[in-house]
């Protein structure tokens, strides 16, 4: 087998790894404090005990809630086999009480082999579910309620949330209800009657740490010794991985990217981008790659708009960046353009148009989205006269600046001076 041929199959595998959130999680499945022992323990008492319980995941997208709760159903059914049956709802589908109603009979008729009827009414549908839970508790069978975007739910009257919860206040009822939600204060939103009812237990997801990140990099990265790979190429791929771990500068790239986002899906996507990019020639990973991907998923559009901007209109940006800075709140074109003159006759700039062609520049600006109206009015209005707003940040103008090839040195100068 080639170098090429032995870095295809490395790929496939590093590929498949980062695809599937059991692999990417399990390092954290056997601690106990983690969010997947506990709630597996949740739902397993409830199994084992014949009791109802309710939960609350939260933690801002991307940070593994849902991931986690994949890999506790699913162990939990192959634990217990035939003594649970799982019901999902999505807020964003089912926020209507109603429509909640019928998924959960639907769903609950396909588990149990029913007829299902469309036309149940919200009350047939809730007494369809109270019998279901009584005939499952009796059958020693756990129902679990996942309700994905639960914020949304806890919206308007909270009619399924009561008449489940309430439904659970039985005795012969066997059932646990998992929310998951990305706001923090998902419980704050509940009436007082639905609230009375739940558990208030709430596990918190949070990005990991940095030791747990290292570990996590380390266990998605590294080839396994026992494989279809040659032993030599997977000690020399490893080998290669814990220097790039250890390297300084690949520490840098990961503070880097985890200041803007921390959580798990980010850095699996950045992690997916650093493997393709990876060589097939040498096999192995570089710091290169890292930084490529770095690159790659830290795209602004707004950067790349203003290397394909003229100079006049980096005049215009600067202008407006200036009218800001002196706390202006409304301004237009004429305004600009009085400030684009006053820099002008201070510096005695070269770069001096004729007020048409800034106008079209202006109109290019408005075309490209840089720079937009401050409100819909005054469609019949001219351009000149409707104020204007700037839709980039200080820090994208001055980056942008930096990196363009021929900006002028006193736009540079100007834009340093109002940071």
């Amino acid at each position: 087998m080639g170098r090429e041929d032995l870095a295809r199959e490395a790929l496939i595998l590093l590929r498949n790894r980062l695809c599937n959130p059991r692999f990417v999680f399990s390092p954290f499945a056997h601690s106990p404090d983690s969010n997947y022992s506990k709630l597996k323990f949740i739902v397993s008492s409830s199994v084992t005990e014949a009791s109802n319980n309710s939960v609350l995941l939260l933690g801002p997208r991307g940070c593994g809630k849902n991931a986690v709760l994949e890999l506790v159903i699913e162990e939990v059914l192959k634990e217990y086999p035939g003594t649970i049956s799982v019901i999902k709802l999505n807020g964003l589908l089912h926020s209507d009480d109603n429509c909640a109603l019928k998924e959960i009979a639907r769903q609950l008729c396909m588990e149990h082999q029913l007829l299902f009827s469309k036309m149940a009414s919200f009350d047939d549908n809730t007494q369809f579910m109270i019998s279901m839970l009584k005939e499952c508790g009796l059958t020693h069978k756990t129902v679990i309620f996942v309700l994905d975007e639960f914020d949304l739910f806890a919206q308007g009257k909270q009619r399924l949330l009561y008449s489940l919860l309430d439904a659970m206040q039985s005795l012969t009822s066997q059932a646990v209800v998992i929310g998951v939600s990305s706001r923090l204060d998902a419980d704050q939103l509940l009436e007082k009657r639905v609230r009375s009812r739940f558990s208030h237990r709430k596990l918190l997801f949070l990005p990991p740490s940095k030791e747990d990140l290292q570990r996590l990099l380390k266990h998605i990265l590294e080839l396994p010794i026992e494989s279809s790979l040659p032993h030599d190429y997977v000690s020399e791929f490893n080998s290669s991985v814990l220097n790039i771990l250890a390297d300084e500068r690949f520490k840098q790239l990961i503070d880097t990217l985890t200041t803007s986002d921390s959580t798990c899906n980010h850095l699996l996507k950045f992690l997916f981008s650093a493997v393709r990019h990876m060589n097939v020639e040498t096999g192995l990973l570089s710091i290169d790659n890292f930084k490529a991907a770095l690159a790659s998923i830290q795209r602004q559009p707004k950067l790349e708009c203003l290397n394909d901007c003229s100079i006049l209109e980096l005049y215009i940006l600067v202008c407006m960046r200036r009218l800001e800075v002196k706390e202006q709140d409304s301004y237009n074109f004429n305004s600009v353009m009085k400030e684009y003159k006053s820099i002008h006759d201070s510096f005695q700039t070269s770069d001096y148009y004729s007020r048409n062609v800034c106008l079209r520049a202006f109109e290019h600006l408005l075309a490209r989205e840089l720079i937009s109206f401050m409100d819909h009015r005054g469609h019949n209005q001219s351009i000149e006269f409707r104020p204007v707003k700037l839709l980039i940040s200080y820090h994208e103008l001055y980056q942008g600046l930096k990196s363009y090839r021929s900006c002028p040195a006193i736009l540079q100068k100007l834009i340093d001076r109002e940071g």
